[in-house]
């Protein structure tokens, strides 16, 4: 049978400027409560200088400390990410330069927008394979506030900067199934290239809504099926943090117990890419991985993209 991953180290970093619901009432016509409510978001960061590979550094050095290992041990590094500091040069190339990584090692950015990071471990996975060096190293990072229309209450409300990581290796144990997928669409959510007048985030939330509620709970059961494990034997769901409303609506849809849904949205907003990562790296700190339990991983975004991941910790 084809070799899964292991998660061996985790790091997050979030800019130190912090961003409150009233804080962004002052432009937009809303209230904390109403934020709240509809979102589940109470504060986001916001860079105040800090650099989309400044967050990926901080991020990646703890998750490699944590692990335990070498940077020279390191032959792949992916950052996942739609806001990168450059289009050339990548995140990664930055990054594997401010770690001192080997010249040898294979560095890219991948765009899958907010499944970014789902998609960065079926890639990895896929590259450790034919890897000479034992470890891989991949980054979700975002900068996405310098994008955000501050007048346009239905977006500038959602989203924070951030960045989490985690150092992989390949496992022998049999558990690993994925499933990514990908529509094109630009009516969803959508960011204007660099040659366009208007650069800004432009998201019909609605459609994002209706798109995840019919999408991921048969998405999560297809991952679940293919690697022929049930939804009562998943330690953890940890569901990409768009929405506190959508993450209600996959855990009454799964029929799962609230408390294995982990949520940290009140204190990020969505932060793409990142989302993920931060929230393992959050629960690694709390304690609540332990190594043999089965988690499902379930990104979803622009593209339209979607993935998820069952996995053994």
């Amino acid at each position: 049978m084809s070799k899964g991953i292991k998660i061996i180290g985790t790091g997050h970093d979030a800019p130190s400027r912090i961003v409150t619901n009233e804080d962004l009432c002052k432009t937009i016509d809303s209230s904390d409560e109403w934020i709240s409510s509809r979102t589940g978001m109470k504060i986001r960061h916001f860079s105040e200088g800090e650099s989309n590979l400044d967050l990926a550094y901080r991020a990646a050095t703890e998750a490699i400390s944590k692990a335990g290992i070498s940077e020279q041990e390191i032959g792949i590094v992916i950052v996942s990410t739609f806001s990168g500091d450059y289009f050339v040069p990548s995140t990664a190339c930055l990054l594997q330069a401010r770690l001192g990584l080997p010249d040898d090692v294979l560095c890219f950015d991948l765009n899958a927008a907010c499944s970014g990071f789902i998609f960065g471990l079926e890639t990895v996975r896929a590259l450790l394979c034919q890897s000479d060096r034992k470890y891989a190293l991949l980054v979700g990072s975002e900068i996405i506030s310098p994008r955000l229309d501050m007048t346009d209450r239905g977006t500038c409300i959602l989203f924070g900067d951030g960045a989490g990581a985690v150092v992989l290796e390949l496992s022998d144990q049999n558990l690993y199934s994925s499933i990514c997928c990908s529509r094109g669409n630009l009516s969803g959510i959508s960011c204007s290239s660099a040659e366009s007048s208007d650069r800004k985030i432009k998201m019909d939330g609605q459609a994002i809504y209706k798109f995840a509620v019919s999408t991921v709970p048969g998405l999560i059961r297809g991952v679940l099926e293919k690697g022929g494990v049930s939804a009562d034997e998943i330690s953890h769901y940890v569901c990409h943090q768009a929405n506190a409303r959508i993450i209600d609506s996959i855990t009454k849809s799964l029929k799962q117990p609230e408390e294995k849904f982990f949520r940290n949205i009140s204190d990020y907003g969505n932060t793409s890419a990142a989302s993920i990562p931060i929230a393992l790296s959050e629960m690694n700190d709390k304690g609540l991985l332990q190594r043999g339990q089965k988690i499902v991983l379930a990104g979803f975004g622009a593209g339209l993209t979607w993935g998820a991941v069952l996995l053994e910790w």
